[in-house]
Protein backbone atom coordinates (compact mmCIF):
# COMPACT_ATOMS: atom_id res chain seq x y z
CA UNK A 1 0.00 0.00 0.00
CA UNK A 2 2.71 2.54 0.73
CA UNK A 3 4.77 1.91 -2.51
CA UNK A 4 1.28 2.15 -4.09
CA UNK A 5 1.09 5.72 -3.04
CA UNK A 6 4.18 6.86 -3.66
CA UNK A 7 4.19 5.76 -7.36
CA UNK A 8 0.62 7.99 -6.95
CA UNK A 9 2.41 10.70 -5.79
CA UNK A 10 5.27 10.54 -8.26
CA UNK A 11 2.39 10.58 -10.61
CA UNK A 12 1.03 13.49 -9.62
CA UNK A 13 4.03 14.95 -8.86
CA UNK A 14 5.23 14.98 -12.60
CA UNK A 15 1.97 15.74 -14.04
CA UNK A 16 1.47 18.58 -12.22
CA UNK A 17 4.56 20.85 -13.88
CA UNK A 18 3.66 19.65 -17.74
CA UNK A 19 0.89 21.62 -18.52
CA UNK A 20 -0.12 19.75 -21.79
CA UNK A 21 -3.47 18.54 -23.05
CA UNK A 22 -2.95 14.59 -21.01
CA UNK A 23 -2.25 16.37 -18.08
CA UNK A 24 -5.50 17.54 -16.39
CA UNK A 25 -7.03 13.75 -16.84
CA UNK A 26 -3.96 12.26 -15.41
CA UNK A 27 -4.03 14.29 -12.35
CA UNK A 28 -8.17 14.16 -12.21
CA UNK A 29 -7.30 10.74 -12.41
CA UNK A 30 -4.92 10.75 -9.58
CA UNK A 31 -6.62 13.44 -7.39
CA UNK A 32 -10.00 10.35 -7.75
CA UNK A 33 -7.69 7.89 -6.22
CA UNK A 34 -5.93 9.49 -3.47
CA UNK A 35 -9.06 10.61 -2.26
CA UNK A 36 -9.35 6.98 -1.30
CA UNK A 37 -5.58 6.41 -0.28
CA UNK A 38 -4.70 6.23 3.05
CA UNK A 39 -1.20 7.31 4.33
CA UNK A 40 1.32 5.21 5.76
CA UNK A 41 3.40 8.04 7.45
CA UNK A 42 3.80 11.72 7.80
CA UNK A 43 5.99 12.05 5.03
CA UNK A 44 3.58 10.70 2.49
CA UNK A 45 1.10 12.95 4.32
CA UNK A 46 3.33 15.83 3.74
CA UNK A 47 4.22 15.47 0.56
CA UNK A 48 0.56 15.08 -0.64
CA UNK A 49 -0.28 18.15 1.18
CA UNK A 50 2.36 20.10 -0.81
CA UNK A 51 1.25 18.69 -3.84
CA UNK A 52 -2.20 18.92 -3.61
CA UNK A 53 -1.78 22.93 -2.19
CA UNK A 54 0.62 23.88 -5.82
CA UNK A 55 -2.15 22.09 -7.96
CA UNK A 56 -4.88 24.16 -5.81
CA UNK A 57 -2.95 27.22 -6.59
CA UNK A 58 -1.29 26.49 -10.08
CA UNK A 59 -5.15 24.62 -11.49
CA UNK A 60 -5.43 23.47 -15.04
CA UNK A 61 -9.20 24.01 -14.55
CA UNK A 62 -12.03 24.27 -12.69
CA UNK A 63 -12.58 20.48 -11.91
CA UNK A 64 -9.00 20.32 -10.87
CA UNK A 65 -9.11 23.27 -8.71
CA UNK A 66 -12.27 21.91 -6.90
CA UNK A 67 -10.80 18.54 -6.30
CA UNK A 68 -7.83 19.40 -4.70
CA UNK A 69 -9.51 21.62 -2.18
CA UNK A 70 -12.26 18.67 -1.04
CA UNK A 71 -8.54 17.08 -0.52
CA UNK A 72 -6.95 19.55 1.38
CA UNK A 73 -10.44 19.88 3.34
CA UNK A 74 -10.22 16.05 4.13
CA UNK A 75 -6.83 16.46 6.01
CA UNK A 76 -7.83 16.88 9.80
CA UNK A 77 -9.39 13.44 9.30
CA UNK A 78 -6.40 12.33 7.48
CA UNK A 79 -3.84 13.66 10.31
CA UNK A 80 -5.74 12.35 13.47
CA UNK A 81 -6.04 9.07 11.46
CA UNK A 82 -2.31 9.00 11.18
CA UNK A 83 -2.09 10.15 14.94
CA UNK A 84 -4.23 7.38 16.37
CA UNK A 85 -1.81 5.20 14.17
CA UNK A 86 0.35 5.43 16.26
CA UNK A 87 2.72 6.92 13.32
CA UNK A 88 5.79 9.52 14.34
CA UNK A 89 4.10 12.88 14.03
CA UNK A 90 7.42 14.85 14.40
CA UNK A 91 8.19 15.57 10.43
CA UNK A 92 5.32 17.96 10.45
CA UNK A 93 6.97 20.47 13.17
CA UNK A 94 9.74 21.55 10.40
CA UNK A 95 9.57 24.96 9.29
CA UNK A 96 9.34 24.22 5.42
CA UNK A 97 5.98 22.12 6.02
CA UNK A 98 4.01 23.27 9.23
CA UNK A 99 1.13 24.52 9.50
CA UNK A 100 -1.01 21.77 8.11
CA UNK A 101 -4.55 21.58 10.27
CA UNK A 102 -4.95 19.73 12.71
CA UNK A 103 -1.11 19.51 14.37
CA UNK A 104 0.55 22.48 17.00
CA UNK A 105 2.75 24.89 16.50
CA UNK A 106 5.02 26.13 19.45
CA UNK A 107 7.54 28.57 19.21
CA UNK A 108 8.41 32.45 21.12
CA UNK A 109 6.66 35.26 19.83
CA UNK A 110 6.53 38.69 20.35
CA UNK A 111 4.26 40.44 22.83
CA UNK A 112 2.42 42.32 20.28
CA UNK A 113 2.25 38.71 18.23
CA UNK A 114 0.95 36.77 21.95
CA UNK A 115 -1.05 39.49 22.34
CA UNK A 116 -3.02 38.65 18.63
CA UNK A 117 -2.48 34.84 19.68
CA UNK A 118 -4.82 35.40 22.86
CA UNK A 119 -7.56 37.59 21.15
CA UNK A 120 -8.38 35.69 18.20
CA UNK A 121 -7.36 32.24 19.26
CA UNK A 122 -8.14 32.17 23.15
CA UNK A 123 -8.89 28.65 23.46
CA UNK A 124 -5.85 27.53 21.16
CA UNK A 125 -3.48 28.81 22.78
CA UNK A 126 -1.13 28.81 25.62
CA UNK A 127 2.08 29.05 27.19
CA UNK A 128 4.44 25.83 26.51
CA UNK A 129 5.81 25.18 29.55
CA UNK A 130 6.94 21.72 29.12
CA UNK A 131 9.37 23.27 26.23
CA UNK A 132 10.56 26.05 28.16
CA UNK A 133 14.11 26.20 29.11
CA UNK A 134 14.64 29.48 30.61
CA UNK A 135 12.94 29.65 33.89
CA UNK A 136 15.16 31.31 35.65
CA UNK A 137 13.99 34.93 33.48
CA UNK A 138 10.49 34.39 35.62
CA UNK A 139 12.66 35.30 38.79
CA UNK A 140 13.42 38.74 36.86
CA UNK A 141 9.97 39.52 35.16
CA UNK A 142 7.06 37.73 37.63
CA UNK A 143 8.21 40.14 40.69
CA UNK A 144 7.19 42.93 39.38
CA UNK A 145 3.83 41.48 38.28
CA UNK A 146 2.88 39.27 41.64
CA UNK A 147 2.81 41.17 45.07
CA UNK A 148 4.94 39.60 47.72
CA UNK A 149 6.99 37.05 45.65
CA UNK A 150 10.17 39.07 46.19
CA UNK A 151 10.27 37.24 49.25
CA UNK A 152 10.48 33.94 47.64
CA UNK A 153 12.72 35.32 44.55
CA UNK A 154 15.24 37.19 46.32
CA UNK A 155 16.78 35.00 48.81
CA UNK A 156 15.52 30.92 48.13
CA UNK A 157 16.52 28.64 45.74
CA UNK A 158 14.40 26.44 43.66
CA UNK A 159 11.58 28.83 43.34
CA UNK A 160 8.19 27.44 42.27
CA UNK A 161 7.49 30.28 40.48
CA UNK A 162 4.52 28.24 38.54
CA UNK A 163 2.90 27.81 41.90
CA UNK A 164 3.08 31.73 42.38
CA UNK A 165 1.64 31.85 39.34
CA UNK A 166 -1.19 29.39 39.50
CA UNK A 167 -2.43 30.77 42.67
CA UNK A 168 -2.49 34.54 41.76
CA UNK A 169 -4.32 33.24 38.42
CA UNK A 170 -7.90 32.99 38.05
CA UNK A 171 -9.29 29.30 37.11
CA UNK A 172 -11.21 30.46 33.81
CA UNK A 173 -8.13 32.47 32.48
CA UNK A 174 -4.74 31.09 30.36
CA UNK A 175 -1.81 31.44 31.82
CA UNK A 176 -0.49 33.19 28.41
CA UNK A 177 -3.19 35.52 28.85
CA UNK A 178 -3.01 36.29 32.66
CA UNK A 179 0.58 37.38 32.37
CA UNK A 180 -0.16 39.45 29.37
CA UNK A 181 -2.40 41.20 31.29
CA UNK A 182 -0.73 41.79 34.06
CA UNK A 183 2.21 43.35 31.90
CA UNK A 184 -0.23 44.95 30.24
CA UNK A 185 -1.14 46.88 33.44
CA UNK A 186 2.73 48.21 34.33
CA UNK A 187 2.60 51.71 34.49
CA UNK A 188 5.25 52.13 31.91
CA UNK A 189 5.12 52.92 27.80
CA UNK A 190 4.29 50.13 25.18
CA UNK A 191 8.01 49.49 23.98
CA UNK A 192 9.12 49.10 27.78
CA UNK A 193 6.28 46.22 28.68
CA UNK A 194 6.87 44.95 24.89
CA UNK A 195 10.59 44.01 26.05
CA UNK A 196 9.76 42.96 29.28
CA UNK A 197 7.69 40.39 28.05
CA UNK A 198 10.09 39.37 25.23
CA UNK A 199 12.99 38.62 27.88
CA UNK A 200 10.89 36.07 28.94
CA UNK A 201 10.72 33.98 25.24
CA UNK A 202 8.39 31.90 26.19
CA UNK A 203 7.03 29.35 23.85
CA UNK A 204 3.38 29.41 22.92
CA UNK A 205 1.64 26.32 21.97
CA UNK A 206 -0.78 27.11 19.20
CA UNK A 207 -3.32 24.35 19.22
CA UNK A 208 -4.61 24.60 14.74
CA UNK A 209 -7.23 22.55 14.67
CA UNK A 210 -9.45 23.27 11.54
CA UNK A 211 -8.67 26.91 11.74
CA UNK A 212 -9.02 28.63 8.59
CA UNK A 213 -5.96 30.18 8.78
CA UNK A 214 -3.86 27.10 8.61
CA UNK A 215 -1.62 26.30 5.93
CA UNK A 216 -4.28 24.09 4.61
CA UNK A 217 -7.48 26.40 4.71
CA UNK A 218 -6.07 29.93 4.25
CA UNK A 219 -8.03 31.66 0.98
CA UNK A 220 -7.67 34.72 0.64
CA UNK A 221 -11.49 35.50 -0.86
CA UNK A 222 -11.17 35.15 -4.49
CA UNK A 223 -14.11 36.80 -7.43
CA UNK A 224 -12.06 35.15 -10.37
CA UNK A 225 -9.66 32.24 -11.15
CA UNK A 226 -6.68 32.09 -13.75
CA UNK A 227 -6.46 28.68 -14.97
CA UNK A 228 -3.00 27.48 -16.51
CA UNK A 229 -3.69 25.46 -19.74
CA UNK A 230 -0.08 26.54 -21.22
CA UNK A 231 3.18 26.03 -20.10
CA UNK A 232 4.22 28.12 -16.61
CA UNK A 233 6.40 31.45 -17.73
CA UNK A 234 9.80 31.13 -17.05
CA UNK A 235 12.84 33.14 -16.38
CA UNK A 236 14.42 33.68 -20.00
CA UNK A 237 10.74 34.87 -20.84
CA UNK A 238 10.66 37.32 -18.66
CA UNK A 239 12.36 41.18 -18.78
CA UNK A 240 11.73 43.35 -15.47
CA UNK A 241 12.23 46.80 -17.99
CA UNK A 242 9.22 45.33 -20.13
CA UNK A 243 7.12 44.83 -16.82
CA UNK A 244 8.07 48.35 -15.52
CA UNK A 245 6.72 49.85 -18.50
CA UNK A 246 3.60 48.13 -18.58
CA UNK A 247 0.40 49.90 -17.91
CA UNK A 248 -0.07 50.99 -14.09
CA UNK A 249 -1.62 48.78 -11.42
CA UNK A 250 -4.91 49.10 -9.87
CA UNK A 251 -4.66 49.67 -6.25
CA UNK A 252 -7.74 49.81 -3.85
CA UNK A 253 -7.30 50.76 -0.55
CA UNK A 254 -8.69 48.24 1.70
CA UNK A 255 -11.73 49.73 4.86
CA UNK A 256 -10.25 49.44 8.42
CA UNK A 257 -12.20 46.14 8.77
CA UNK A 258 -10.78 44.46 5.40
CA UNK A 259 -7.51 45.70 6.86
CA UNK A 260 -7.82 43.69 10.18
CA UNK A 261 -8.54 40.17 8.02
CA UNK A 262 -5.92 41.18 5.39
CA UNK A 263 -3.46 41.54 8.80
CA UNK A 264 -4.77 38.09 9.83
CA UNK A 265 -4.01 36.24 7.44
CA UNK A 266 -0.14 37.61 7.63
CA UNK A 267 0.17 36.78 10.69
CA UNK A 268 -0.93 33.42 10.95
CA UNK A 269 1.06 32.35 7.64
CA UNK A 270 4.14 33.48 9.44
CA UNK A 271 3.44 32.09 12.77
CA UNK A 272 2.61 28.86 11.51
CA UNK A 273 5.89 28.91 9.74
CA UNK A 274 7.76 29.91 13.47
CA UNK A 275 8.10 33.19 11.73
CA UNK A 276 7.35 36.82 12.40
CA UNK A 277 7.74 39.80 10.20
CA UNK A 278 8.18 43.15 11.30
CA UNK A 279 5.74 44.36 8.62
CA UNK A 280 2.36 41.99 9.84
CA UNK A 281 3.77 42.11 13.47
CA UNK A 282 3.04 45.65 13.89
CA UNK A 283 1.46 46.74 10.41
CA UNK A 284 -1.32 48.90 10.41
CA UNK A 285 -5.42 47.61 9.44
CA UNK A 286 -5.90 51.29 8.07
CA UNK A 287 -3.01 51.24 5.77
CA UNK A 288 -3.54 48.01 3.68
CA UNK A 289 -3.50 48.10 -0.12
CA UNK A 290 -4.63 45.45 -2.29
CA UNK A 291 -3.50 44.89 -5.96
CA UNK A 292 -3.72 42.18 -9.13
CA UNK A 293 -0.30 41.59 -10.72
CA UNK A 294 -1.90 39.42 -13.22
CA UNK A 295 -2.10 35.70 -13.61
CA UNK A 296 -4.01 35.29 -10.19
CA UNK A 297 -1.78 36.62 -8.12
CA UNK A 298 -2.85 39.37 -5.75
CA UNK A 299 -0.78 40.95 -3.26
CA UNK A 300 -1.81 43.00 -0.28
CA UNK A 301 0.83 45.55 0.52
CA UNK A 302 1.01 46.32 4.21
CA UNK A 303 2.50 49.67 5.93
CA UNK A 304 3.33 50.38 9.30
CA UNK A 305 1.99 53.29 11.50
CA UNK A 306 3.99 56.45 12.75
CA UNK A 307 5.54 55.15 15.76
CA UNK A 308 6.85 51.76 14.65
CA UNK A 309 8.37 53.15 11.12
CA UNK A 310 12.11 53.09 10.92
CA UNK A 311 14.17 56.41 11.42
CA UNK A 312 15.24 56.57 7.87
CA UNK A 313 14.17 54.02 5.22
CA UNK A 314 10.21 53.63 4.39
CA UNK A 315 9.39 50.12 5.28
CA UNK A 316 6.57 48.09 3.00
CA UNK A 317 5.88 44.43 3.04
CA UNK A 318 3.14 42.30 0.90
CA UNK A 319 1.63 38.55 1.24
CA UNK A 320 1.01 37.33 -2.18
CA UNK A 321 -2.02 35.04 -2.93
CA UNK A 322 -2.20 32.48 -6.20
CA UNK A 323 -5.74 32.06 -6.89
CA UNK A 324 -6.35 32.69 -3.46
CA UNK A 325 -3.44 30.43 -1.87
CA UNK A 326 -0.78 32.31 -0.02
CA UNK A 327 2.53 31.54 -1.72
CA UNK A 328 5.36 34.12 -0.09
CA UNK A 329 5.85 37.69 1.33
CA UNK A 330 8.15 40.43 0.20
CA UNK A 331 9.63 43.22 2.41
CA UNK A 332 11.01 46.55 1.10
CA UNK A 333 13.03 49.32 2.59
CA UNK A 334 13.14 52.73 0.94
CA UNK A 335 15.08 55.57 0.61
CA UNK A 336 14.67 58.11 -2.32
CA UNK A 337 14.85 56.03 -5.39
CA UNK A 338 16.47 53.07 -3.97
CA UNK A 339 14.40 50.05 -2.80
CA UNK A 340 15.87 46.88 -1.15
CA UNK A 341 13.95 43.70 -1.92
CA UNK A 342 13.48 40.56 0.61
CA UNK A 343 11.68 38.08 -1.47
CA UNK A 344 10.78 35.25 -0.23
CA UNK A 345 8.27 32.38 -2.28
CA UNK A 346 7.33 30.02 -0.14
CA UNK A 347 8.91 26.23 -0.83
CA UNK A 348 6.05 24.62 -1.86
CA UNK A 349 5.60 27.08 -4.97
CA UNK A 350 9.00 27.66 -6.12
CA UNK A 351 8.40 26.04 -9.42
CA UNK A 352 5.51 28.61 -10.07
CA UNK A 353 6.53 31.60 -12.05
CA UNK A 354 9.01 33.62 -9.96
CA UNK A 355 10.78 35.41 -12.32
CA UNK A 356 7.24 36.56 -13.45
CA UNK A 357 6.08 37.31 -9.83
CA UNK A 358 9.11 39.28 -8.87
CA UNK A 359 9.30 41.24 -11.94
CA UNK A 360 5.71 42.47 -11.24
CA UNK A 361 6.30 43.69 -7.51
CA UNK A 362 9.16 45.32 -8.87
CA UNK A 363 6.33 47.02 -11.02
CA UNK A 364 4.06 47.59 -8.11
CA UNK A 365 7.07 49.31 -6.21
CA UNK A 366 8.40 51.42 -8.83
CA UNK A 367 4.36 52.72 -9.27
CA UNK A 368 4.13 53.23 -5.55
CA UNK A 369 7.02 54.83 -4.42
CA UNK A 370 8.98 56.15 -7.51
CA UNK A 371 11.62 53.35 -7.21
CA UNK A 372 14.23 53.54 -9.87
CA UNK A 373 17.11 51.63 -7.96
CA UNK A 374 16.38 48.02 -6.72
CA UNK A 375 18.90 46.56 -4.22
CA UNK A 376 19.32 42.70 -3.39
CA UNK A 377 21.21 41.84 0.02
CA UNK A 378 23.99 39.72 -0.09
CA UNK A 379 22.03 37.39 2.74
CA UNK A 380 19.53 36.80 -0.05
CA UNK A 381 22.29 35.28 -2.58
CA UNK A 382 24.35 33.39 0.01
CA UNK A 383 26.03 35.61 2.56
CA UNK A 384 25.60 33.62 5.62
CA UNK A 385 22.38 31.90 4.13
CA UNK A 386 23.23 28.26 3.34
CA UNK A 387 20.16 27.77 1.25
CA UNK A 388 20.64 30.47 -1.26
CA UNK A 389 23.70 29.02 -2.09
CA UNK A 390 22.52 25.38 -2.43
CA UNK A 391 19.75 26.86 -4.94
CA UNK A 392 21.99 29.12 -6.90
CA UNK A 393 20.02 32.35 -5.97
CA UNK A 394 22.32 34.76 -7.52
CA UNK A 395 21.90 33.41 -10.81
CA UNK A 396 18.06 33.95 -10.50
CA UNK A 397 19.18 37.86 -9.87
CA UNK A 398 21.85 37.61 -12.35
CA UNK A 399 19.45 36.48 -15.14
CA UNK A 400 17.44 39.08 -14.53
CA UNK A 401 19.64 42.23 -15.25
CA UNK A 402 21.01 42.97 -12.07
CA UNK A 403 24.72 43.01 -11.33
CA UNK A 404 27.27 43.15 -8.78
CA UNK A 405 28.61 46.88 -7.08
CA UNK A 406 31.85 45.25 -6.45
CA UNK A 407 34.30 45.80 -9.15
CA UNK A 408 36.30 42.41 -8.08
CA UNK A 409 33.00 40.48 -7.86
CA UNK A 410 31.87 42.03 -11.05
CA UNK A 411 35.32 40.46 -13.12
CA UNK A 412 34.82 36.99 -11.01
CA UNK A 413 31.02 36.70 -12.41
CA UNK A 414 31.49 37.61 -15.59
CA UNK A 415 34.89 34.94 -15.80
CA UNK A 416 31.77 32.23 -14.60
CA UNK A 417 29.21 33.99 -17.42
CA UNK A 418 32.56 33.11 -19.67
CA UNK A 419 32.30 29.44 -17.93
CA UNK A 420 29.02 28.80 -18.56
CA UNK A 421 28.96 29.59 -22.02
CA UNK A 422 31.45 27.25 -22.90
CA UNK A 423 30.76 24.97 -20.81
CA UNK A 424 26.94 23.88 -21.33
CA UNK A 425 27.23 21.40 -18.11
CA UNK A 426 29.23 23.62 -16.04
CA UNK A 427 27.87 24.94 -12.34
CA UNK A 428 29.41 27.30 -10.57
CA UNK A 429 30.87 25.83 -7.62
CA UNK A 430 29.39 26.75 -4.08
CA UNK A 431 33.00 28.32 -3.15
CA UNK A 432 32.74 30.77 -5.46
CA UNK A 433 29.40 31.26 -5.28
CA UNK A 434 29.80 33.05 -1.36
CA UNK A 435 32.85 34.68 -2.51
CA UNK A 436 29.97 36.17 -5.13
CA UNK A 437 27.70 36.86 -2.07
CA UNK A 438 29.71 39.37 -0.20
CA UNK A 439 28.50 42.49 -2.27
CA UNK A 440 25.29 44.14 -2.83
CA UNK A 441 23.36 43.64 -5.89
CA UNK A 442 21.42 46.37 -8.30
CA UNK A 443 18.99 46.93 -11.05
CA UNK A 444 18.67 50.00 -11.84
CA UNK A 445 16.34 51.91 -14.45
CA UNK A 446 18.19 53.47 -17.82
CA UNK A 447 21.52 54.34 -17.40
CA UNK A 448 23.28 53.08 -14.36
CA UNK A 449 24.60 56.05 -12.50
CA UNK A 450 26.56 54.04 -9.67
CA UNK A 451 25.10 57.01 -7.02
CA UNK A 452 24.11 53.88 -4.71
CA UNK A 453 26.96 51.68 -5.06
CA UNK A 454 28.95 52.57 -1.98
CA UNK A 455 25.97 53.44 0.14
CA UNK A 456 24.54 52.17 3.25
CA UNK A 457 22.10 53.04 6.14
CA UNK A 458 24.98 51.30 8.19
CA UNK A 459 27.64 53.89 6.83
CA UNK A 460 24.77 57.00 8.08
CA UNK A 461 24.00 55.39 11.55
CA UNK A 462 28.47 55.12 11.97
CA UNK A 463 28.82 58.58 11.11
CA UNK A 464 26.58 59.53 13.86
CA UNK A 465 28.28 57.44 16.34
CA UNK A 466 31.36 58.86 15.51
CA UNK A 467 29.68 62.12 15.61
CA UNK A 468 28.57 60.99 19.49
CA UNK A 469 32.22 59.97 20.60
CA UNK A 470 33.84 63.12 18.89
CA UNK A 471 31.73 65.90 19.92
CA UNK A 472 29.95 64.82 22.77
CA UNK A 473 31.65 62.14 24.64
CA UNK A 474 29.47 59.52 24.33
CA UNK A 475 26.29 61.30 25.61
CA UNK A 476 23.05 60.28 23.46
CA UNK A 477 20.86 62.18 25.42
CA UNK A 478 23.03 65.32 24.74
CA UNK A 479 23.34 64.88 20.59
CA UNK A 480 19.68 64.16 20.81
CA UNK A 481 18.80 67.58 22.03
CA UNK A 482 21.43 69.36 20.29
CA UNK A 483 20.15 68.08 17.02
CA UNK A 484 16.86 68.57 17.62
CA UNK A 485 16.85 71.97 18.75
CA UNK A 486 19.33 72.99 16.25
CA UNK A 487 17.09 71.64 13.16
CA UNK A 488 13.52 72.95 14.89
CA UNK A 489 15.38 76.41 14.77
CA UNK A 490 16.62 75.84 11.32
CA UNK A 491 13.31 74.43 9.70
CA UNK A 492 11.70 77.14 11.86
CA UNK A 493 9.30 74.01 13.39
CA UNK A 494 7.70 74.39 16.57
CA UNK A 495 8.63 71.70 19.62
CA UNK A 496 6.38 72.76 22.03
CA UNK A 497 3.30 71.64 19.89
CA UNK A 498 4.30 68.80 18.66
CA UNK A 499 3.00 65.80 20.50
CA UNK A 500 5.34 62.86 22.05
CA UNK A 501 5.86 60.47 19.23
CA UNK A 502 5.71 62.82 16.61
CA UNK A 503 8.61 64.59 18.57
CA UNK A 504 10.66 61.10 19.34
CA UNK A 505 10.57 60.44 15.58
CA UNK A 506 11.82 64.16 14.54
CA UNK A 507 14.66 63.58 16.75
CA UNK A 508 15.87 60.53 14.50
CA UNK A 509 15.60 62.54 11.25
CA UNK A 510 17.15 65.58 12.99
CA UNK A 511 20.42 63.64 14.31
CA UNK A 512 21.68 62.97 11.05
CA UNK A 513 19.88 66.03 9.43
CA UNK A 514 22.43 68.12 11.92
CA UNK A 515 25.33 66.29 9.80
CA UNK A 516 24.45 68.24 6.83
CA UNK A 517 26.61 71.11 7.66
CA UNK A 518 25.46 73.92 5.46
CA UNK A 519 21.64 73.28 5.54
CA UNK A 520 20.95 76.22 7.81
CA UNK A 521 22.06 78.12 4.51
CA UNK A 522 19.42 76.82 2.42
CA UNK A 523 17.30 78.33 0.33
CA UNK A 524 13.41 78.75 2.06
CA UNK A 525 11.97 76.03 -0.84
CA UNK A 526 15.01 73.92 0.46
CA UNK A 527 13.94 74.23 3.91
CA UNK A 528 10.28 73.88 3.33
CA UNK A 529 10.53 70.94 1.42
CA UNK A 530 12.56 69.33 3.91
CA UNK A 531 9.65 70.37 6.63
CA UNK A 532 7.38 68.14 4.39
CA UNK A 533 9.48 65.35 4.25
CA UNK A 534 10.02 65.48 8.30
CA UNK A 535 5.83 65.75 8.55
CA UNK A 536 5.53 63.42 5.76
CA UNK A 537 7.43 60.60 7.91
CA UNK A 538 5.58 61.51 11.01
CA UNK A 539 2.39 61.57 9.81
CA UNK A 540 1.21 60.92 6.36
CA UNK A 541 1.86 57.25 3.67
CA UNK A 542 5.26 56.82 3.75
CA UNK A 543 5.23 56.97 -0.02
CA UNK A 544 4.45 60.48 0.08
CA UNK A 545 7.75 60.83 1.82
CA UNK A 546 9.43 58.77 -0.40
CA UNK A 547 8.29 60.71 -3.35
CA UNK A 548 8.81 63.77 -1.31
CA UNK A 549 12.60 62.98 -0.67
CA UNK A 550 12.70 62.55 -4.59
CA UNK A 551 12.33 65.87 -4.84
CA UNK A 552 15.04 67.38 -2.92
CA UNK A 553 18.40 66.70 -5.13
CA UNK A 554 20.50 68.78 -2.46
CA UNK A 555 18.84 66.63 0.42
CA UNK A 556 19.93 63.31 -1.83
CA UNK A 557 23.28 64.17 -2.15
CA UNK A 558 24.17 65.13 1.52
CA UNK A 559 22.79 61.74 2.24
CA UNK A 560 24.39 59.76 -0.65
CA UNK A 561 27.31 61.56 1.00
CA UNK A 562 27.13 60.79 4.43
CA UNK A 563 25.62 56.89 3.96
CA UNK A 564 28.92 56.36 1.49
CA UNK A 565 31.71 53.91 2.24
CA UNK A 566 34.49 55.91 3.21
CA UNK A 567 32.63 59.47 4.26
CA UNK A 568 32.46 59.14 7.96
Amino acid sequence: MGNAIENLLDELEEAKRRFDAAAPQQITRCLEKLSHSRFQGADQLIRCHEILLFIRAYPFNETIRQHSDALLESFLERVEALRASAAEMSPLDAPEVSGIVGTVVSAAFSYKIAQWFTQRFPKNIDVDWEAYQKKERLGVVLPRLLPLLDEDALVEANVPYLDWLHAAKPASESDLSFLLRCVANLPITEKEKAALYDSLELPIYWTLDDSRLTRTRMRLATRKFFYHNAPLLQRREVSITKELESAPLRLQQLSVKEGERALDLARASSASRYRELYGFTHGEAGRVTKTNLGRGVEALLYELPPPCRLPWRAYHCAMMFKNGVAIGYVETLSLFERTEVGFNLYYTFREGETAWLYARLLKLFHQLFGATCFSIDPYQIGFHNHEAIESGAFWFYRKLGFRPIKPDILRLVEAEEEKLAKHKEYRTPPRVLRKIAAGHLLFEIAQASNDWDHFQLRHLGLAVQKRLADDFNGDAQTLRESATTGIAQALKLRLSTMPTAARQGFENLAMVLAMVADLPQWSADEKHLVRQIVQAKLSAAEAEYLRLLQRHERLRAAILRLGSAGAA
